[in-house]
């Protein structure tokens, strides 16, 4: 990925050219924008089939249309999903697994939005809401793709959950977004310790402030403290 974490190790050929062909190699979770879109093209670029997921289906259809087609086999896919919710995770799974006959080899969750506010102000659905897709999505989402590689009798794969600096360090105006990041952290290191023993590896990527879509709300008074 972006972060250089790999399924399997790096050796002398390209890190993703065990992915080529029909078997999913990439299963991006907020892939239609930002960096879920980067990552995508990156994977894509590497020789591996990628699996674009996002709320908004068009997003993710047109982040398929960016992706290269370089290797015999190789395929993009887009679904749409909301990872908050148990049902459409699962239908996901059934959906990739049916069309794929395999779980993917690698599964980042990207998805994630912001609700800001200061904390004498935030609302309880602002601060629901953002645990929901942030935090509970990356936990349903590790769930059923670890759970799909073990019922396949698969040898290993890669989670990576994005996670945020602010996670870290906190921010004015997100005590919700703060929560979700770091929360994200510690999910990440728990599943990696019970998913070790399937060769399941999991990790957490921490960026720092990147312009994306999403960052494009943020006022310009913080904005220019920033940059």
């Amino acid at each position: 990925m972006c972060s250089g974490t790999y399924w399997p190790p790096r050796t002398s050929r390209s890190p993703l050219q065990d992915f080529s062909g029909r078997r999913p190699g990439n299963y991006d979770l907020g892939g239609g924008s930002g960096i879920g879109r980067a990552i995508c093209q990156r994977l894509s670029q590497e020789g591996a089939s990628v699996i674009v997921v996002d709320l908004n289906i068009d997003s993710a259809n047109n982040t398929v249309k960016s992706l290269t087609r370089g290797v015999p086999g190789q395929e993009h896919v887009a679904l749409a999903a909301d990872v908050s919710k148990y049902d459409s995770v699962r239908a996901l799974m059934e959906q990739i697994q049916s069309h794929f006959s395999a779980p993917p080899r690698v599964a980042v969750n990207n998805a994630g939005i912001t609700k800001d506010d200061f904390l004498l102000r935030l609302s309880e659905e602002s601060y629901d809401s953002v645990l929901n897709v942030n935090l509970k999505g990356p936990f349903l989402i590790t769930q059923a793709v670890a759970q799909s590689i073990v019922n396949s009798g698969q040898n290993g794969g890669s989670i990576i959950n994005m996670g945020s600096i602010v996670g870290k360090v906190g921010n004015l105006g997100q005590a919700n977004y703060a929560a979700s990041k770091s929360g994200v952290e510690g999910l990440t290191k728990t599943a990696a310790k019970e998913l070790a023993k399937f060769g399941i590896r999991c990790n957490t990527v921490l960026p720092g402030f990147i312009a994306t879509p999403m960052t494009d709300q943020v006022p310009h008074k913080v904005m220019d403290k920033v940059s």
